[in-house]
């Protein structure tokens, strides 16, 4: 997307609030056409060749101090309301970044990043790109309106000194498109980068621990250490030209300022200039310089902008950028109802019948991954999944649900004999619900990590029978806030089997007609894994589950061995 066309559709997510601001500030660079009227009009009253006018000059000078309040007044007045257009501008791309990043497939979802610190820089440097070339583009309409009524003020006096107003824009024009392709490369490079460096800490940040018992301080450090070096030089060259472009652009105000004043020479040695009308381009010349800053700083902005589109584009469905402008409701305003947005689930379909057929999910370019896997799960069913190390058992689970987005698929799921086109929008909660190998949890309360905020009637009822369910209730009985303790970051105040445990409580919570398990039982000890089977084989569930341990294999109706992608053999189990 061209980025003027997206800056038009980032202002108008909310137009009344843009364009009230949009109105404010092109005042505020139009009033000093009336400031420098005014100015010269009071010089003139002074001028001796046509009798001086004391009262009159005073008056002028009156009529200039309040332009120069009003201006003033209105640029304060800019600031309020063209912050609150600033603020959504930002958040509108962050909102549909954000919500591409956290949807199970449907419409809008996109690709995840590979690397969460990563995603700093998109949701920080990319936006403030965006709207920082608004916000330019703000600026450069005003300036536009303050050249032509200057350049008509100037022209009635000297048409030829007018005429070289214009001079600038062509040096500035000719050179940002010189150095056009060697922004955006320089602005690419910088932001990948940085990128790495974000990602690289907040991966220590999340092992701070691993790090510290390997000892491993200095090898991480050397590591991040080479990282900054590369950032900086980046940094360094992207702002070195960032600002030469800038003091291009001065240089060619200058330029132009002198041109002018070559030209009106002629003019003010003959007496032809009145000191008003002198007093005239002083005031305007000294604010003409702006203009051509300005278009410099549009035309670099735009070329730097153009990655940042790429760039946050790779985070939304398609990669397609109309979905960072899509319209969300925003209640960010004083006056608006701050209410958490109502949570869309698909309609629950009972299962009857889970069909995997042919399945594929190869990493391209290395053929790993699983390869034409056919099974079938009726309801009420618990069906274990095992192979060695590599076999492909998390990569097919992921499959079946449709999140092996870095896969290339083939195949299809069928849920009671009808295919699944999107899995992901339709296996989640209350259709089907998944336990990661290595459970992500919040700083938050017990009660949120599992219902996520539920506050539907119910939700007491749901978390005293999922904890039950998951074999942690007695544990929360034994917390000195109960099911309100925060467990602090990535569940830090829990050992690994409450967490895990914890984890369950979630996937369970609403009562999934699926629930697929990818080796639960890694941070369990036996008797509370078999208690857990129980529990689930009581509550009538349907599970798919990767395990090794022998009494999963005791539980379970089926057992699927994978042997290099490809499934082995089935066994029925003894129970």
């Amino acid at each position: 997307m061209n980025p003027y066309r997206l800056a038009w559709r980032v202002a108008n997510h909310r137009p009344r609030i843009f364009w009230v601001g949009w109105v404010v500030w092109a005042l505020v660079h139009l009033l000093p056409i009336a400031t420098g009227w005014t100015l010269s009009k009071a010089f003139s009253a002074l001028d001796r060749d046509r009798g001086i006018d004391t009262g009159a000059a005073y008056r002028w000078v009156l009529a200039m101090v309040a332009c120069e309040i009003v201006r003033m007044a209105m640029i304060h007045v800019g600031v309020l309301v063209y912050h609150r257009s600033w603020v959504h501008q930002q958040t509108i791309l962050r909102a549909n970044m954000l919500d591409a990043q956290l949807a199970s497939g449907g419409p809008h979802a996109g690709v995840p990043v590979p690397s969460a610190g990563g995603a700093v820089t998109h949701f920080r440097d990319d936006t403030d790109d965006i709207v920082m070339f608004t916000d330019n583009l703000v600026d450069a309409s005003g300036s536009v309106f303050f050249l032509v009524a200057a350049g008509f003020m100037l022209g009635t006096a000297d048409v030829r000194a007018a005429a070289m107003l214009v001079a600038p824009f062509g040096l500035v024009v000719a050179g940002t498109a010189i150095a056009g392709a060697r922004l955006k490369r320089l602005r690419a490079a910088d932001r990948a980068a940085a990128a790495t460096v974000t990602g690289m800490v907040g991966d220590v940040m999340s092992s701070a621990t691993t790090v510290k018992v390997n000892r491993a301080e200095a090898a991480v450090l050397a590591r991040l250490r080479a990282m900054v070096d590369r950032r900086r030089h980046t940094a360094v060259r992207d702002h070195v030209l960032d600002q030469g472009i800038m003091a291009f652009s001065q240089g060619a105000t200058d330029i132009g300022l002198g041109l002018v004043l070559i030209v009106a020479a002629g003019s003010l040695a003959s007496g032809e200039f009145g000191v008003g009308l002198l007093a005239l381009f002083v005031s305007y010349l000294g604010r003409l310089d702006w203009v051509p800053r300005i278009a410099g700083r549009v035309l670099a902005s735009s070329r730097q902008s153009t990655v940042a589109i790429g760039r946050m584009a790779g985070l939304v469905h398609a990669g397609d950028p109309a979905e960072l402008v899509r319209h969300q409701v925003l209640p960010i305003g004083t006056h608006e109802r701050r209410v958490r947005p109502p949570m869309v689930r698909p309609e629950r379909v009972p299962l009857e019948r889970l069909d995997v057929v042919g399945l594929s999910a190869e990493f391209p370019g290395s053929g790993s991954g699983v390869h034409d896997v056919s099974f079938s799960i009726g309801r009420g069913e618990f069906v274990v999944i095992t192979g060695e190390v590599g076999s492909g058992k998390t990569t097919l689970l992921r499959a079946v649900l449709g999140l092996a987005w870095n896969t290339d698929q083939a195949g299809e799921v069928r849920w009671n004999g009808t295919s699944l086109g999107d899995r992901a929008a339709f296996l989640i909660p209350p259709n089907a619900a998944f336990l990661p190998q290595v459970p992500q949890l919040l700083s938050d309360t017990l009660a949120d990590n599992v219902g996520f905020g539920d506050t539907d009637a119910g939700a007491a009822q749901r978390l005293e029978w999922a904890l039950g369910l998951a074999e942690l209730g007695a544990d929360v009985a034994g917390f000195p806030a109960g099911t309100a303790t925060t467990i602090g970051p990535r569940g830090l105040r829990l050992s690994g089997g409450q967490r895990q445990r914890l984890a369950a409580a979630r996937a369970v919570y609403h009562r999934p007609e699926l629930v697929v398990l990818d080796d639960l039982s890694s941070a369990l000890d036996v008797e509370t894994e078999l208690r857990l089977w129980e529990h689930f084989a009581a509550a009538g569930m349907t599970v798919l589950a990767v395990s090794h341990r022998a009494v999963a294999f005791d539980a379970a109706t089926r057992v699927l061995r994978l042997d290099a992608g490809r499934l082995a053999d089935a066994v029925v189990s003894r129970r």
